[in-house]
């Protein structure tokens, strides 16, 4: 077997699956990444020509990343690194004058690439630059060699459905290559030292928060009053929450607009963004055009897309998170149908859990996995997560019909005259909310009342618990649970589930 040589030139292949799923292979030439886009992927059989296609030239800072890249950017998709290592320049005494020439042949030395390949230009021009991708008869090739027969990443053992289903890397093509790789899974010693430099800082300052600088202002202002016996809650404490549950509520924000509640001064704005990006919004905040705003809407929300945008949320005022429940890159297909149980102005809390339970048994019936958390505020929310495809119509009907059943059996308990805001006391089942910039707050996001209660998931088990409230968890409280259960509404990220025909 041929030996990896100290100090030769790197290579790196991404297996990245974007709009189309390919493999990246990326020489490392004069301090940049060479890059061809190889669809069906580069093989140790002698046998198989691949196709190529010359790309540009990639930083080296993206060498080593494995990731997604967000939705509305260059490339959306996951990555891995899928092989590694050095390659030594053969027939040729320049690589670019190779390039150049069109005719490249290298000897990699990699984890599962190895042995002499040839890069031979086609035809085509700029990005559609066609080349023709061999692998040459020598010791290392292996006839029948597929690569997608080798899926997981040379340095984490992963495979492209597991880095997406738990993300912890972030690349912003929209940003310099030095910032653009974003760790979305802090450490805790990295939380804690965010935490305590906020605790240095005066009454405003520069916040470095998760290898962001975060420009912080008010941090003693009033933002919350005091509940019983406790003292108000600053906007020093608001930030702190928000840079302690960040990684955790990342994943339900990640890729969607965001309707942000803001209360600057007391009374609640909408917070939009309307028709561009405020001078004050840092440029590693994201953000979405809406396509389909009519005139005089909202046409620009942020998005949520790393953990300092969390924090800088909550600077700016937000106390409430409110995100789409489709994403940016399909936004009329939802990720979730929900189900809002909304109290009357009469409805008590123990005729809320009845309808809870009800739920609870509804969904046992027709096998279908869905989460509860309190509102924080009066109600409870259950969040049923789907695989994409269906539209708002299709979820919402669903919903009406599941919610109508579950109604029917209290029907002292249920108003449906969605039009009538007054409804005489009774709670409202509310599947209206399943329609596209109809959102359901966040969550773990904190609601604009007394104490900073939070919307927190909870266990189905739990609507029989006597001690259960609405509001019982607060900024203050609710990341202890979380330490002890762990985040109870993970379940919900589990988006492969497709709703059964009901009746």
């Amino acid at each position: 077997m041929a030996e990896q040589s100290a100090g030769l030139p790197r290579f790196v292949v991404q297996r990245h699956r974007a709009t189309g799923d390919h493999f990246d292979l990326r020489l490392e030439v004069d301090g940049a990444l060479v890059s061809w886009a190889v669809p069906k992927g580069p093989t140790l059989d002698p046998t198989k020509r691949r196709t190529a296609f010359r790309v540009g030239d990639h930083p080296m800072e993206y060498f080593h990343f494995e990731g997604v890249i967000p939705e509305g950017s260059y490339g959306a998709g996951d990555v891995v690194v899928w092989d590694t290592g050095t390659w030594e320049l053969r027939k040729a005494d320049e690589p670019r004058a190779a390039l150049e020439a069109g005719e490249l042949h290298a000897e990699l030395y990699g984890e599962k690439l190895r042995g002499r390949i040839a890069l031979v230009r086609r035809g085509g021009l700029g990005d559609r630059e066609q080349w023709l991708l061999v692998h040459k008869r020598d010791e290392h090739a292996v006839e029948g060699w597929e690569p997608l027969d080798h899926p997981r990443s040379v340095l984490t053992g992963r495979t492209n459905e597991e880095v997406l289903a738990d993300r912890d890397r972030l690349w912003r093509s929209d940003l310099p290559a030095a910032e653009a790789e974003v760790h979305l899974k802090p450490s805790e010693s990295e939380v804690s030292d965010s935490l305590d430099a906020l605790d240095e800082l005066g009454a405003q300052g520069t916040w470095h928060v998760f290898g962001r600088d975060l420009k912080v202002t008010n941090l003693d202002k009033v933002l919350f009053p005091g509940r019983d016996d406790e003292p108000p809650v600053t906007k020093r404490e608001l930030l702190r929450y928000a840079a302690a549950i960040a990684p955790t509520a990342l994943p339900f924000l990640q890729g969607r607009a965001l309707n942000m509640r803001r209360h600057p001064d007391g009374a609640e704005t909408k917070g939009f963004w309307h028709k561009q990006r405020p001078d004050h919004a840092p440029d590693w905040v994201g953000a979405w055009d809406n396509p389909d705003a009519d005139e005089g809407e909202t046409s620009t929300y942020p998005v949520m897309d790393e953990p300092a945008a969390i924090v800088w949320a909550a600077q700016f005022g937000a106390l409430e998170w409110h995100p789409w429940t489709s994403r940016t890159d399909q936004p009329h297909r939802p990720t979730y149908a929900l189900v809002d149980l909304d109290p009357g102005e009469q409805t008590s809390w123990e005729d809320v859990l009845v309808l809870a339970r009800l739920h609870r048994t509804a969904f046992e019936h027709v096998g279908v996995r869905a989460v509860p958390k309190v509102t924080g505020r009066r109600g409870i929310q259950i969040w049923v997560p789907v695989r994409r495809g269906p539209s708002f119509d299709d979820t919402r009907a669903w919903v009406e019909q599941l919610s109508r059943t579950v109604g029917a059996v209290v029907p002292e308990l249920v108003s449906w005259k969605w039009e009538v805001r007054s409804r005489g006391g009774k709670a409202r089942l509310d599947y209206t909310q399943n329609a596209i910039n109809r959102t359901l707050v966040a969550p773990y996001s904190p609601r604009a009342a007394a104490g900073a209660p939070v919307s927190a998931p909870i266990t189905w088990e739990e609507l029989d618990d006597p001690a259960l409230r609405p509001d019982g968890f607060t900024i203050r409280n609710v990341l202890d649970r979380i330490a002890e259960h762990g985040d109870l509404f993970r379940g919900a990220l589990q988006q492969d589930q497709v709703l059964p025909r009901l009746g």
